[in-house]
């Protein structure tokens, strides 16, 4: 496995996106035990597109129009769906003090659900997986597997390095009302801005 492979995942991985801002709005409201829990349901949420990949479904939604259109709305109306719950604290996702633990479930399936209705994630790892497959390697298909399981290795890791940034930093943040409604509009114009983009993606 080479350091570009492994350099260029982690400037993936670290750029702030659905996964990372989940993580960031559990860690704030829950703490770590729901950041932990909020980046194990995003990591999760990489192996159907993996497997994609590997199995040649991605190709299908790089070919069809249709099909690709159908995931991305899809996406777009969950992603749409995060913002609104953010900004009016229903739903799935509230950024602020939870009283009693949220349930591990329902944090870890929506996490899922957010990288799962990402349709440009098939499409990534079909480019990204096949450039560091060598041409020699006997089995392709476990040398790709290797290097997605290296990849969410990876996600997981720095996804808790943002958790648990924000649990640490989660006591002032709550006891600031202002700061709160500000972290609230935030998170919900990044989940709202990242739909956009993705209603806007070809």
């Amino acid at each position: 496995m080479s350091l570009e492979y492994l350099l260029t995942s982690l400037v993936v991985i670290i750029l702030p996106g659905t996964g990372v801002i989940y993580t960031l709005a559990w860690g704030l409201g829950g703490g770590m035990r729901a950041s932990a829990l909020a980046a194990l349901g995003c990591t999760f949420g990489i192996v159907p597109h993996i497997a994609a990949s590997i199995v040649g479904i991605a190709a299908l939604l790089h070919a069809s129009a249709v099909a690709f259109q159908i995931v991305k709305y899809l996406g777009v109306i969950y992603l749409l769906y995060m913002a609104w719950s953010v900004l009016w604290q229903t739903g799935p996702l509230q950024v602020r003090e939870q009283k009693t633990r949220a349930p591990a479930g329902r944090i870890v399936v929506n996490g899922f659900l957010l990288n799962i209705l990402n349709p440009k994630l098939s499409l990534f790892f079909l480019a990204f997986l096949p450039q560091f497959v060598p041409v020699s390697s006997p089995d392709p298909s476990a040398q790709m597997l290797l290097l997605a399981a290296v990849f969410m290795l990876l996600t997981f890791v720095v996804f808790l390095g943002y958790g648990f940034f924000a649990a640490a930093t989660r006591r002032y943040v709550l006891s600031t009302p202002r700061a709160m409604t500000w972290l609230r509009r935030c998170f919900a114009g990044a989940f709202g801005a990242l739909g956009a983009r993705l209603a806007l993606a070809d």
